[in-house]
């Protein structure tokens, strides 16, 4: 019988990562985020017209050195992790800004309400599968990924889209299996080791 319970509870904690997720993924419908400065591709020097590159940050790290076998196996665990959940807090980055183009083409809320309608049902249809796979500690660290993703939270992302009580729900529901919608990126504390491994991993190193 707790046998029965356990895998009933673990069903349900997937279906509420998988909803927190794409429910994030849902275009704007008032003023847009605040998201990374964009950068001109071309500037105009001495009256003449420069094409710009932009070149990736380089961080040089040192050596990863392990007091003990456990302390490694949790650092790779960390690097599956990432490298899992960092694509699609990188889709909801882009998800927003393509939405948020598209829904200021509409002609009035009624047309924008109908978008988000068929966006979300499209969404979940499509990555629900995907999504319904992670672990409770991926699904955290999703949340978390967002964050650093969009310059905000989870939480902040849904509320402005969808409004307070949607957001509420949706971060009552994730409270209960000890995860926050309004958790925020920490690269220069508790989430130094994976901000490491973002970086690496964006660089093409992991």
């Amino acid at each position: 019988m707790k046998r029965k319970t356990f895998c009933n509870m673990k069903c349900f904690h997937k279906i509420g990562l998988t909803g927190i997720a794409l429910i994030a993924c849902l275009g704007i419908k008032a003023q847009p985020p605040t998201f990374r400065d964009s950068i001109p591709s071309f500037i105009l020097m001495d009256n003449d017209t420069v094409k710009t590159m932009i070149l990736r940050d380089v961080y040089v790290y040192p050596a990863q050195v392990f007091t003990n076998t456990r302390q490694e196996e949790q650092y790779q665990r960390l690097i599956r992790d990432v490298k899992k959940t960092l694509p699609y807090a990188k889709l909801v980055y882009a998800t927003l800004i393509e939405t948020y183009e598209y829904m200021m083409t509409l002609p009035d809320d009624k047309a924008r309400d109908a978008h988000l309608k068929l966006m979300e049902k499209e969404l979940f249809a499509e990555y629900k599968p995907i999504l319904s796979k992670l672990t409770l500690t991926q699904g955290k660290l999703l949340i978390k990924l967002i964050d650093r993703e969009c310059n905000q939270s989870s939480y902040n992302i849904i509320r402005a889209y969808l409004g307070s009580f949607r957001a509420g729900f949706w971060n009552l529901f994730a409270g209960i299996f000890g995860a926050s919608l309004k958790t925020e990126w920490d690269p220069d504390g508790k989430d130094a080791a994976a901000e490491r491994i973002v970086e690496m991993v964006e660089m093409g190193l992991l």
